[in-house]
């Protein structure tokens, strides 16, 4: 019922929006809407460093190749006239530099100005970015606009389910939504729902919502024990379709926050906007009661086990691909994906030293010394040269990578240049700059067939949906690295606290509701 829930929405969000567009022309350009967003999970427990180049910065028209509802002649696009400003979506990694958030920030602001003002904005960032000397970067972005574009313009904010809502960024945002699955199957939709509310509330002329609940819940925890595609994240997360089909609430949100960024604003965060205040109080209070009552329920979406016993695990198994999640090192996460711990582990296991052994795929680990080297000899010739822990080398040095390339593929939008090495059994991904691999196409693009393998090894936490279908079996191991699962080893100094899990005794919790004002009353 809810996925059918999930994919009719938007159609009749649509079609409404078509209706309104072919009876009232004269509204099709009659509202101005800007859009803006940087998006990345920066983890301030690894030594990278995040530039501006990172982001892949999209200005103009590009901008609206991240929004298929916003393409030429949908319902959407035809419903206001648009000002892309810049938007940029960096993979996860390391703290952002100084440098690299003030020229991002500074080239969208001057892009706002020019076509200012904006009836509205759509405002589309993840929430977990850390910068240099500078905490909630994002509350810090969204105050810069609207001391530049002023207070009444209304701002719909997006974000991922794992970004942090401070107080800062509710009261410059009017309307605010965030995914409600995990994985992220949902990220598109939840998109087009924040521009549709936007739409909704400036064509009806409503403006902006009377209230908004914010509450604050003392939870930290990692993606990897908080998917929904289980209890009690599913439950907890189904709760709000019914809290938004209540009169006077416009939309409800859940954030689990992100676990592996030390500032004050990383914790759980529950809100709700409407225009009934009684309603939004109890639909609020009553997601942030749920939410702490299954506290304790929250585990592993998967097994877990040391590196040890899951490389075991997958040599006594039939079921293949044996699919191992290295979780420590995920780049998805936020980790720098060079640690090379688990890679020494694999060249070092005796039933992988010979090309007879179990089929084994390693994905991945940056080496731009062997990429060159690869490149000079070609497909089929040996190479020998160091790779990873270049960024993070705290839990290994890099590793001497001696083997056949088997495959070269160059043009790659992050990975820049990719080759795959074979040292026995193993097929080892080397990249020239870091890549996360989700997709069966990253594989056979190189020439590997994952289906086939005995066991893949991909730098990730929870598995995204093509790497959970195609699974025989699976296991998440407890590597190290800048995203360790295991909180209670990370040196947290400025979080808030107490705070579950690190924290005992919490059993007068404060989880009423804290009033933002509207952007206009502050």
């Amino acid at each position: 019922m809810m996925n059918w829930i999930h994919k009719i929405v938007p159609l009749l969000v649509s079609f409404l929006l078509l209706n309104s567009c072919n009876s009232e022309e004269g509204k099709k350009s009659s509202l101005k809407i800007a859009i803006a967003g940087l998006a990345i999970e920066s983890s301030t427990f690894s030594p990278a460093k995040t530039n501006a180049e990172a982001f892949l910065a999209r200005t103009n028209e590009a901008v609206f190749d991240y929004y298929p509802f916003l393409s030429e002649g949908q319902p959407q696009r035809q419903a206001a006239e648009w000002f892309p400003a810049l938007r940029g979506h960096a993979l996860p990694g390391g703290i952002v530099t100084r440098k690299a958030y003030d020229s991002l920030v500074d080239e969208t602001l001057n892009m706002l100005a020019k076509n200012s003002p904006y009836d509205g904005l759509f405002f589309d960032i993840h929430g977990a970015m850390s910068v240099e000397g500078l905490d909630d970067p994002e509350g810090d972005f969204i105050q810069k606009i609207r001391a530049l574009l002023g207070t009444e313009m209304l701002i719909s904010t997006s974000m991922d389910l794992h970004g942090n809502v401070s107080e800062r960024l509710a009261q410059h945002s009017d309307l605010i939504t965030c995914y409600r699955m995990a994985p992220h199957e949902d990220a598109l939709e939840s998109k087009q729902r924040a521009v549709a509310l936007l739409l909704d509330r400036l064509q009806s002329g409503k403006g902006k919502p009377k209230y908004k609940a914010w509450i604050p819940v003392p939870i930290l925890l990692p993606g990897e024990k908080t998917s929904t595609r289980i209890d009690p994240g599913k439950s907890l997360y189904a709760q709000i379709p019914s809290a938004v089909e209540k009169e006077g609430v416009l939309d409800a949100a859940i954030w689990i926050g992100y676990a592996w960024a030390d500032e004050p604003r990383n914790h759980a965060v529950v809100m709700v906007t409407g225009d009934t205040k009684e309603t939004v109080k109890t639909e609020a209070e009553a997601l942030a009661n749920h939410f702490w009552a299954v506290r304790n329920e929250f585990d592993f979406v998967a097994p877990t086990a040391t590196f040890e016993e899951s490389i075991a695990k997958a040599l006594s198994t039939t079921k293949t691909p044996f699919i191992i999640s290295d979780m420590g090192d995920n780049p998805t996460a936020g980790g720098a994906g060079d640690v090379t711990w688990t890679l020494r582990e694999l060249l070092n296991h005796p039933a992988f030293l010979k090309e007879s052994g179990p089929k084994v795929i390693y994905a991945s680990i940056p080496g731009p010394e062997l990429i060159a080297a690869a490149k000079e000899v070609g497909v089929g010739g040996q190479v020998s040269a160091y790779v990873g822990a270049a960024v993070d080398n705290r839990y290994a040095p890099p590793v001497l990578l001696t083997g056949e390339v088997i495959s070269l593929r160059e043009g790659d939008v992050h990975a820049v240049t990719e080759a795959v090495v074979r040292v026995g059994s193993l097929h080892v991904i080397v990249t020239e700059k870091r890549k996360p691999y989700h997709y069966e196409k990253d594989f056979t693009q190189l020439d590997l067939h994952p289906r086939e393998a005995d066991i893949l090894i991909v730098k990730i936490g929870y598995l995204v949906p093509e790497l959970y279908e195609m699974r025989g079996d699976w296991i998440m191991a407890l590597t190290p690295g800048g995203v360790d699962q295991d909180l209670h080893r990370l040196d947290y100094k400025r979080i808030k606290r107490p705070m579950f899990p690190l924290d005992e005794n919490m059993d007068n919790v404060d989880l009423r509701v804290r009033w933002i004002p509207a952007s206009d009353n502050l």
